[in-house]
């Protein structure tokens, strides 16, 4: 089964708010080997409403990202999407840290 993760970014780091991200890392096919489809995506506004519907209609699995409102966290969890919330650091820790099994809520890389 192919693994969808969305990143929402702040240049190169996991962005320190869900809502007030502008542009968001999805990878598509992720396995043990780290090798996956990376694709940016530029949203038109910061918008919680929007990112979330970026995240439903792309069939995201995983979500990765630091502070995010309780409404938008039960939201997404309810729809089945791993929220894995509070990571602090760089996009690229957190995927790798992800890939390894070790990422876990309130990790700061």
């Amino acid at each position: 089964m192919s693994i969808k993760i969305l990143i929402p970014l702040h240049e190169n780091d996991v962005a320190p708010r869900f809502d007030l991200a502008t542009e968001v890392l999805i990878v598509t096919g992720i396995g043990k080997t780290g090798s996956g489809e990376k694709r940016m995506v530029v949203l038109p506004r910061a918008s919680a409403d929007q990112l979330c519907h970026l995240i439903i209609t792309e069939g995201v699995h995983t979500v990765i990202c630091s502070g995010i409102e309780d409404d938008y966290y039960q939201y997404l969890t309810w729809k089945r999407i791993e929220v894995i919330d509070s990571v602090i650091g760089s996009s690229q820790s957190a995927l790798e840290r992800f890939i390894e099994g070790t990422l876990k809520p309130g990790v700061i890389l």
